[in-house]
């Protein structure tokens, strides 16, 4: 059970992606404040809300998906460079893909806690969650065509 945990800490190592809040931002909190923003159909999580729709890693200690399609967590941090690249790519697939796959995001600078359970120390790391199976992480920009590949092959989501 604990190597299952490590894996998972591990995969989401490799997953730190994307965004800066930009002016575009839309603030839509709401009551239980677990949606924080959303741009462009990109929603961005704090912990409450990333424990309600990915995992709830304080009452499960195995991988338990929260969710009822894929999704793609991009954690980030506004002073990152390659964070920023990657948002617009990142908001292209949301759209791109419709209601097949869900991006979230989440800001480490705000959200240490979330991103010290997950072992984040590289920036971005991107986490993509398939339904069913297990998660897999990248770090670091990635271009368009290569996060379409991963879709297709790990979320199994095709436009």
């Amino acid at each position: 059970m604990k190597n299952v945990l490590n894996s998972l800490v591990l995969m989401l190592l490799l997953v730190i992606a994307t965004s800066c809040a930009g002016s575009n931002d839309v603030k839509a909190t709401n009551n239980d404040e677990a949606v924080t923003a959303v741009n462009n159909g990109v929603i961005y999580l704090d912990k409450a809300g990333f424990l309600e729709k990915v995992f709830n890693y304080e009452k499960n200690k195995e991988w338990k998906f929260a969710g009822d399609k894929p999704v793609i967590v991009d954690f980030y941090a506004d002073w990152c460079g390659p964070c920023r690249m990657l948002s617009p790519v990142l908001e292209e697939l949301q759209k791109d893909y419709g209601g097949k796959l869900q991006v979230y995001k989440v800001d480490t600078e705000k959200e240490r806690e979330l991103a010290a359970a997950f072992g984040i120390q590289s920036l971005p790391t991107v986490i993509f969650i398939p339904k069913e199976g297990q998660p897999q992480a990248v770090m670091g920009f990635r271009p368009k065509e290569e996060l379409e590949k991963i879709v297709s092959e790990v979320l199994k989501v095709t436009k």
